[in-house]
């Protein structure tokens, strides 16, 4: 089943209440949160205390993505702010299995992002223990960039592992989806789709989250 994730890092945080709304009505799966240190990544976004005023509004997963460095320090501020799913960066972390431990002995979902460069081999030792790989589709750190063709092979080599493994992982993809690029990541193996800038900007956001999977769920 293909689900949708839009990002509120495009989300009007003047009317963020407004803006979860939106995604509630629009029929999409989660909300993705992109959480950026300023170091990890150039940017600077959010942290738990924004978790914390949106798990009131919305009763839909709360999907937050760790940009940040030594995320270890931060796992119990998310997961007691509401996280239902804590994604990491293999790159930012030195002990990534125990980083995977330390989410799952939260009682929370654990996911491992990478970025762009980095090879879908570095999760060859915990991938039996992670519930996410995120796929990142463009370089982290801004909204509204352009979708990397090459990173389909990638997502394909490694639903081929998680199927040879008999695995039950999803893989999220993040950067530059809209409808003409989901297909490509759909037909390669992707099944979460994260949409930041094109779902905010959409006129109708229950159309555009419907096209997304319709055209997902075409092979």
């Amino acid at each position: 089943m293909i689900k949708v994730a839009p990002s509120i890092l495009s989300a009007d945080f003047s009317a963020l209440g407004e803006e979860i709304k939106k995604i509630e009505n629009s029929k999409a799966d989660m909300v993705h949160i992109d959480v950026m240190d300023g170091h990890y990544v150039p940017n600077i976004t959010i942290g738990p205390l924004v978790v914390s005023s949106i798990r009131p509004l919305t009763k839909l997963p709360l999907d937050v993505h760790l940009m940040i460095t030594n995320p270890e320090r931060y796992l119990e501020a998310f997961k007691d702010a509401g996280a239902d799913i804590i994604t990491v960066h293999a790159e930012a972390v030195n002990h990534l299995d125990r980083v995977v431990s330390q989410i799952h002995e939260m009682g929370i979902k654990a996911g491992v992002s990478l970025n762009p460069s980095t090879s879908a081999s570095v999760l060859d030792y915990v991938l039996d223990k992670i519930d996410m790989v995120l796929i990142m589709t463009v370089n982290p750190g801004f909204g509204g960039q352009s979708f990397i063709e090459g990173m389909t092979k990638k997502i394909s080599l490694l639903k081929k592992t998680i199927s040879e493994n008999n695995l039950n992982i999803d893989i999220e993809v993040d950067g530059g989806i809209n409808e003409d690029t989901v297909s490509k990541v759909t037909k390669a193996g992707a099944n979460i789709l994260v949409a930041g800038s094109a779902f905010f900007s959409s006129e109708d956001p229950k159309a555009f989250v419907r096209l997304l999977k319709e055209r997902g769920t075409v092979k």
